[in-house]
């Protein structure tokens, strides 16, 4: 009988460690998923448009270094950051995919300052803030900061606002990584 409970204990024993080491190495995957979700949201644009599905990048680079979202949603980012976030995963570069293609590269919102309220509802939506005015003013957009999100355009109460072809001369912007300065003269 005494071996018995000496066996008893000694099985409860291991079980307790095993389940403190599995406990430790749960929180070590935690740290470590949190660490590639910061790395993979440094490599995105920052634009916090939504086209990937996610409230912003950061949500994005959470999922993905999760596993739960593809490497390939980020239509601003393009294919160097997918190759970049590929790289960093170790996973294949693919193609963006086009159910996620909804920032339309070189495109701006132009607002029809004559039809304009100042209501601010397109200034709140904006993720960049690259729509400038003050409420019950005219409101204007900072084209070299817009990305073409389009995210402006259902709050507007007027429909003032229409995604027109950047007039900077490029056919696709290079998105600013943070901290990147911008030029932007008003």
């Amino acid at each position: 009988m005494q071996a018995f409970l000496f066996l008893m204990v000694l099985f409860i024993m291991a079980a307790c460690l095993l389940y403190l080491a599995s406990e430790k190495s749960a929180a070590e995957n935690k740290i470590a998923q949190k660490k590639l979700a910061n790395n993979i949201d440094r490599l995105l644009p920052q634009t916090q448009c939504r086209a990937c599905g996610y409230a912003g990048c950061l949500p994005y680079a959470r999922a993905i270094a999760a596993g739960r979202a593809d490497i390939n949603q980020c239509s601003p980012g393009g294919q160097s950051t997918i190759a970049a976030i590929a790289a960093l995963t170790g996973q294949a570069a693919k193609a963006l995919n086009p159910a996620h293609a909804l920032v339309r590269p070189g495109q701006t919102a132009r607002i029809d300052e004559a039809l304009c309220i100042g209501c601010v509802k397109c200034i709140h939506a904006c993720p960049v803030d690259a729509i400038i005015g003050a409420p019950k003013q005219m409101h204007s957009v900072i084209a070299a900061a817009c990305t073409g999100c389009a995210l402006c355009l259902p709050p507007c109460p007027v429909d003032c606002i229409r995604l027109v072809a950047a007039d900077d001369g490029h056919t696709h912007r290079q998105w600013l990584k943070p901290g990147q300065a911008v030029g932007i003269r008003l």
